[in-house]
Parts: structure tokens; sequence; C-alpha cells
């Protein structure tokens, strides 16, 4: 692919990166993205029947030569600066889609903070958001133990 992304493609591309960071694309992961897409204003106007061919993709990307690389150097020139909270913010959900979050995971959201030059605060404020709207009432209950 030599086209450049639209900054709503960049944006999946991104959640792509963040589903294969740890070579384990969750069903979980995979919803997410695709219930990201249809909700968020981010993405108004995106035809729907566009998020699986673009996430194909973004996949054939990765499989190249410095794809993650080269990927997030796509999302980072595409995504316009005022949305590099929100991109942060898609990434975050994805990772935590699945209640989890593997070493890998957390090595590629420190590889994104960077590459979009992502104030420390500004990151961390998105991760507790994130982390209070994916939290299940069980985990919280056990946190109040």
């Amino acid at each position: 692919m030599t086209d450049k992304p639209s900054p709503q493609e960049a944006l999946i591309y991104l959640m792509v990166v963040m589903s294969a960071a740890d070579r384990d694309m969750t069903d979980a992961e995979l919803s997410s993205i695709g219930r990201l897409v249809r909700t968020l204003p981010v993405f108004d106007g995106f035809d729907q029947e566009r998020i699986l061919p673009t996430a194909r993709q973004c996949q054939q990307l990765l499989q190249q030569p410095d794809g993650p690389e080269r990927v997030l150097d796509l999302v980072r020139d595409t995504v316009p600066p005022s949305l590099y909270d929100t991109a942060y913010s898609l990434a975050v959900d994805v990772v935590a889609a699945d209640l989890y979050v593997e070493p890998e995971e957390m090595r590629m959201l420190q590889i994104i903070r960077r590459r979009l030059k992502l104030e420390p605060l500004v990151a961390a404020a998105v991760e507790r958001a994130a982390r209070a709207r994916h939290r299940t009432l069980e985990t919280a209950l056990q946190a109040a133990q």
C-alpha cells in the first residue's frame, strides 16, 4: 500500500497495532475496535464497511520490515496533533478491552506516548479514565476489601 491513510484510517491502524502488540488479537479487542469506530464522534462519516479492509491494510503493513515503526510513523504524520490524545485514548481502550495488560502492550503504549509526544499528565489521565471505564463490579468490590 502506497497511499497515505485518512486520519480515521490511521486511528484504526493504531488500534490494530495495539491489538497485535502481544501477538494475540483477542475477540474482545477486535470487538472493541468495531464498537469504537461505530460510536465515537471522531469516526463520524467513516464508512463502517471499511473497518475490516482498513484493518487488513494495517496488518499487511505490519508484516513488512519495520512494520510497526512504519505504521506508527503513518499515524503520527496523518492524525492531526489536536487528536493525539484521542488516538492514545483509543489505543488504551483496545488494551483495556480484555481486562488484562500484557508487558508487550505496556511497552507499545510507551512507544506511542513518545511518538505522539504526549505530556505525562495527559497520558496518565487517559489511562486512569480507561481503568475507570473498564473496571468490573467484581474487581471494584475486591479492591474495596
